[in-house]
């Protein structure tokens, strides 16, 4: 499937809700898990904002890519950022969408 990069240098990130556990099978608690690293993966929601527009996103983190305290509405970077666009079918309805993932999510809150 074709992974996208996604510049998000002229945008402003926040965060809209703070990181969850990425569930694979809700229904019988499966989490899901990085297929390369064996990492947990993370869920983040990010507000995104460019050119006068808003949008919340979530964002796929491996756990050790989650750094600082992402509470709602500290701004963050996201380093690696990529689309990844899908398509399926369950119950003889076709669904497609747009999911995104990371490399890290990082806190731009200063300490002190």
């Amino acid at each position: 499937m074709r992974q996208i990069p996604v510049d998000t240098s002229t945008a402003m990130l926040m965060v809209a809700q703070p990181p969850q556990i990425k569930m694979k099978d809700k229904k019988n608690g499966v989490m899901a898990m990085d297929v390369e690293s064996g990492e947990k993966l993370m869920t983040v929601d990010v507000l995104f904002v460019s050119d006068g527009s808003a949008e919340v996103v979530t964002v796929a983190v491996p756990e050790p890519g989650i750094s600082g305290e992402l509470v709602m509405g500290t701004p963050v970077a996201l380093t690696g950022l990529i689309a990844r666009p899908w398509e399926n079918e369950f119950n003889g309805q076709k669904r497609h969408g747009i999911s995104f993932r990371a490399v890290a999510v990082t806190s731009l809150k200063s300490k002190g």
